[in-house]
């Protein structure tokens, strides 16, 4: 079972408890860290910008991500919400094995 880790950033602690809580609730991730805000640096529109943002770092299946995405882009208050996926190479089997069994198939 192929494992992923999905990073998406949110405005504020609301949104990123919200999307967390929602996706685990789901079943369409198995755990979610909440980081500490970071400063994000970034062009919109033309212009360059500057936001304060709450990572958060996803761990979830392959055959869940579909799934996961469209979640996460429901409940994003931002009009293109980062959502990236990246495959987990290698980790700790029993590890890999519990966010198969905690994630829907």
């Amino acid at each position: 079972m192929e494992t992923l880790l999905v990073i998406t950033n949110c405005p504020d602690e609301d949104v990123a408890n919200a999307i967390a809580l929602a996706v685990v609730e789901a079943q369409l991730a198995a755990c979610v860290n909440i980081l500490p805000r970071v400063q994000s640096v970034y062009r919109w529109q033309g212009a360059v910008e500057s936001a304060s943002e709450i990572p958060l770092l996803i761990k979830c299946t392959a055959a869940a991500y579909p799934a996961l995405q469209a979640l996460i882009a429901e409940r994003h208050p931002y009009d293109i919400p980062e959502i990236i996926a990246l495959p987990i190479a290698h980790g700790l089997p029993a590890y890999l094995n519990w966010v198969a069994a905690e994630t829907l198939q």
